[in-house]
């Protein structure tokens, strides 16, 4: 009888240790360019369409920012060390900004205009 009851606590010993707490580590994926931003402060009292060009690349839309905000939008499937420029459309076409060109490492700050 005693070796049955000790393999009954055996067993809830085991059961015990398995459902007890565990350590994780958690990551995100790395990025294969990068965590490239431009903060983008928007200045005026209407939206803007922001766009990024990579040096002898094609222009790229980012994403809209709304009137007198300031956003950090992530600059996407461009490499860290690119030389890009940014430009900023009023969403009534009315008006363009451009950045100077700079190479993207990190964040960028851009205020508009």
């Amino acid at each position: 009888m005693r070796a049955s009851h000790r393999a009954a606590l055996f067993a809830l010993a085991l059961a015990g240790a398995a459902c007890g707490p565990r350590q994780a580590e958690v990551r995100t994926a790395p990025s294969a360019t990068g965590e490239q931003s431009v903060q983008v402060t928007n200045n005026l009292s209407q939206a803007v369409n922001v766009y990024v060009t990579p040096s002898g690349g094609s222009e790229l839309f980012l994403r809209q920012v709304p009137a007198n905000t300031v956003e950090k939008v992530p600059v996407q499937g461009v490499a860290s060390g690119t030389s890009v420029t940014f430009k900023a459309v009023t969403v009534d076409g009315s008006r363009t900004y451009q950045s100077r060109a700079v190479t993207l490492t990190g964040l960028y700050v851009w205020p508009v205009p």
